[in-house]
């Protein structure tokens, strides 16, 4: 039998507090095998990352400590390692990719001078030869001019390109494991597509063995040969990767794939719009520009909208999908008044918000809200959830101060939080229940429509389903209109009566869902479906790709 290239043996990971021992991993044994990639799955605080972080010896926090097992690198256990053998270790053996590439790249430092550096730690390579090795490593990734692009700086480079730049530091010093914590888990369905296909390339390339953290089982069906599940600090299962897909043994591990988006077939049913009825919203050729440097007396905008028309009904769930920069949060943005106008205009329940008249926007701040993308930073950390819902309540002046604490907690209670959480503060809350909070916020309004920006993009597939479902229930409870802006067409596909499909600012295709994911009018929108990845790893999501390409 082949020996692994990594075995981990009952590890042991404590965070040790002033005033207890907490067990972060509890006896965790795992190998990974030469060429084989292996998926990590589980919800946020499961214990992946930080047991990846505890291979490689980079712990969070100095409380936090390794009290037992082994980690086995060849003959070598990694957790008896001295600093100065885990300094050649990380980077030159075993390599991460981590999941934000904004926080990871420097600002400061162009994307090949940060990939010529550990080429130059690692190999001691002259400043020249490290500069050719990091531009054929850029070519290798993906970039179209890695010449040219080797100066450039992070900022100057999409999602999708800065994690490309992420993979290429990963690699740059031919380590025999590549750790990659959550690398698609911000970017569109099509750039996931492309960075899961460049690492089963590099895979087959090199002979590298990877581990992919990911809460994503899509990700995990299309792309690694094994599955691993933790939850709790602890590996529930492991299998190759059909076996605990369809024959799950854990009842976490059926709870996670029952979970997943992808896995209904029904599409919400389309409610009936009578003719002649007036639309809640309307949004008529509207144009967003904004200002862009362009030298001495010159004025040049570039356009976020170009001409955007469309009409939304009352007690409608409309899907609003697209790729990162098509104007999909611009178009939320200007429909509430936060984004200037610059031409055209929205009508919100018969009166009018253009770049002339503002007459709408008393009444939108009134009877519209949002829901933001990132659940902990769109609250304010000093304030505690049930002074920020009092905050809405007292500035809207729809209920009476006597009766503001009993509102709480009946906002509390629509979004399924114990009246417990109005003393708390975000940073004691979980990510699901900071998004919980942050609908409650929106609902604190008594709105008749709710923007979601990507309001479950950075969310765990379990709390994912949790907060749709939420959704659901409230638009019935409450005959709410749902706006919902996403790039996971899978939850859309579930979620919402009609879609619309946004392109580089443009509205490209629209339609019932059930029509528009079946029969997809445009190229554009049937390269956004094709991208999805399947849960049933036969539904081979490269193959499509390869077939669309070639087509």
């Amino acid at each position: 039998m082949t020996k692994p290239v990594l075995s981990i043996q009952n590890l042991v990971v404590d965070a040790e507090l002033p005033d207890e021992k907490r067990r972060l991993i509890d006896g965790v044994s795992l190998e990974l095998n030469k060429g084989e990639i292996l998926g990590l799955v589980g919800e946020s605080g499961s214990g992946k990352s930080l047991l990846c972080r505890s291979i490689v010896r980079l712990l969070p926090s100095s409380v936090i400590k390794i009290n037992g097992g082994s980690v086995m690198l060849g003959d070598r256990n990694l957790v008896e390692a001295s600093e100065a053998d885990m300094l050649a270790v990380r980077g030159g053996k075993i390599g991460m990719i981590f999941q934000n590439p904004t926080s990871h790249l420097d600002p400061v430092m162009s994307i090949g001078d940060q990939i010529a550096e550990g080429i130059r730690f690692h190999k001691g390579l002259d400043k020249a030869k490290a500069r050719e090795a990091a531009i054929e490593i850029m070519r290798q990734v993906g970039f179209s001019a890695p010449e040219r692009q080797y100066a450039n700086y992070p900022h100057e480079f999409s999602g999708g390109m800065r994690q490309r730049a992420m993979i290429a530091i990963a690699l740059s010093c031919d380590p025999e494991i590549l750790i990659a914590d959550e690398p698609t888990t911000a970017l569109d369905v099509t750039i996931q597509a492309q960075i899961l296909q460049l690492l089963m390339h590099i895979r087959d390339q090199r002979g590298l063995s990877i581990i992919l953290i990911t809460h994503d089982l899509g990700v995990v069906a299309q792309t690694c040969d094994r599955i691993a599940v933790m939850r709790h600090g602890k590996l529930l299962e492991q299998g190759q990767k059909q076996d605990v897909l369809r024959h799950p043994c854990d009842p976490y591990t059926r709870n996670l794939i029952a979970s997943h988006p992808s896995m209904p077939e029904t599409v919400a049913a389309q409610p009936e719009i009578i003719q002649g009825r007036v639309p809640l919203l309307q949004v008529n050729d509207l144009h967003v520009r904004y200002p862009v440097a362009g030298g001495f007396f010159k004025t040049r905008t570039t356009s976020a909208l170009k001409g955007v028309s469309l009409e939304v009904f009352a007690g409608e769930t409309v899907g609003i999908v697209g790729e990162s920069g098509s104007g999909k949060s611009t178009l939320a943005r200007a429909i509430l008044g936060l984004a200037p106008i610059s031409e055209g205009s929205v009508t919100f329940n018969g009166l009018t918000l253009s770049a002339v008249r503002k007459e709408a926007r008393p009444a939108l701040r009134r009877d519209a809200a949002m829901v933001f993308q990132d659940p902990f930073n769109s609250l304010n950390p000093r304030m505690t959830i049930g002074d920020t819902l009092a905050e809405v309540l007292r500035v809207q002046g729809k209920v009476e101060e006597d009766r503001i604490p009993e509102r709480i907690n009946e906002l509390l209670d629509l979004v399924g939080l114990d009246p417990s959480f109005a003393a708390r503060k975000p940073r004691s809350m979980s990510g699901g229940q900071c998004q919980r909070a942050g609908i409650a916020r929106a609902l604190a309004v008594d709105p008749q429509l709710i923007i979601a920006d990507e309001c479950i993009a950075a969310l765990d597939v379990t709390i994912q389903a949790q907060i749709v479902d939420l959704f659901r229930e409230l638009k019935s409870k409450m005959q709410l209109t749902l706006l919902f802006i996403a790039h996971d067409l899978a939850v859309v596909r579930n979620l919402c009566e009609r879609v619309v499909v946004m392109y580089h600012g443009k509205i490209v295709e629209e339609g019932p869902s059930a029509e528009v994911f079946t029969n997809p009018k445009q190229d554009y929108t049937r390269a956004l479906i094709d991208a999805i990845p399947d849960i049933d790893p036969a539904n081979s999501l490269f193959e499509k790709r390869i077939l669309a390409e070639a087509s």
